[in-house]
């Protein structure tokens, strides 16, 4: 769809149209989001945004070019992600490979890199020469759910866009319910209890993912001092790695009752 129709994050859009427009466009973007955010359906759009000639800076949704980059066979597009848990430096080196080659549908090789931050340092190390010296007119999108994975060496060259806010019913209630379960954590609430919250917030795996960047939102901006609680910063470091570490056993297929009782668990230690 027309980056015109993000409404939610309006602010955000209308500043990458107006940079689109005036020609300001980068070598290389880091859009941000939480898991329940479609940051790949945004990269498309962005990309019709880049590339569409009838409406320049939002996409038309009409032309030939939007047409392709909706059905995934837009030439000049290629996208790689995460084999397994990580995204290893071979895809990198292969994708890297394809972007010599000189566009044909257009003036650019565009490149979107889903899971950016379970790149390996070897693959990031790999990916740093691209973004030191990209060949004329590529432009990268590298998707995460947490940049601070990726190396200082990466997201400087990047500009970053952060998709946020949970804006949808669910998504608020699953807010609260990470607020519920951090407040009965720093009360030092029995497991037992919070077990029983557990069960009335998460229902399933896209529950548990939820609540997850429910809790891990709620800690950075901890960390950050935005928020109210008194939490020592190592404290603070530990437990969003606790939170990290969760969202890998999910990603691999462990049972998400056990991963998020695990991650409660560890937290409250």
């Amino acid at each position: 769809m027309s980056l015109k129709a993000y409404t939610a994050f309006r602010k955000l859009t209308d500043r990458i149209s107006r940079a689109i427009i005036y020609g300001n466009v980068s070598h290389a973007y880091i859009i941000e989001g939480d898991s329940c955010i479609d940051k790949a359906q945004f990269a498309k759009d962005f990309i019709k945004a880049i590339l569409c000639e009838e409406e320049p800076g939002f996409g038309c949704d009409r032309c030939v070019i939007c047409r392709k980059i909706d059905h995934d066979n837009y030439e000049d597009l290629y996208t790689v992600k995460a084999d397994d848990l990580s995204l290893k430096d071979a895809a990198i080196s292969a994708l890297q490979e394809k972007l010599k080659n000189k566009p044909t549908g257009g003036m650019r090789n565009i490149a979107v890199i889903e899971d950016a931050d379970t790149m390996t340092v070897r693959a990031q190390n790999r990916l740093l020469k691209t973004l030191e010296e990209p060949n004329r007119g590529t432009v990268l999108i590298l998707l995460s759910e947490n940049t601070e994975n990726l190396l200082q060496t990466i997201t400087s060259r990047c500009i970053i866009y952060r998709l946020g806010n949970y804006e949808s019913g669910k998504e608020t209630l699953h807010l609260s319910g990470a607020e519920m379960m951090m407040q009965m954590l720093i009360d030092g609430a029995y497991f037992c209890d919070m077990k029983e919250q557990l069960g009335k917030i998460v229902k399933d795996r896209k529950d548990a993912f939820l609540l997850l960047d429910g809790m891990e939102r709620l800690y950075r901006k901890y960390l950050t001092g935005e928020g109210t609680q008194a939490v020592r910063r190592e404290r603070l470091i530990s437990n969003i790695k606790y939170i990290e570490e969760a969202r890998r056993d999910l990603l691999a297929n462990v049972n998400y009752k056990y991963a998020v009782r695990n991650l409660i668990l560890k937290l409250g230690g």
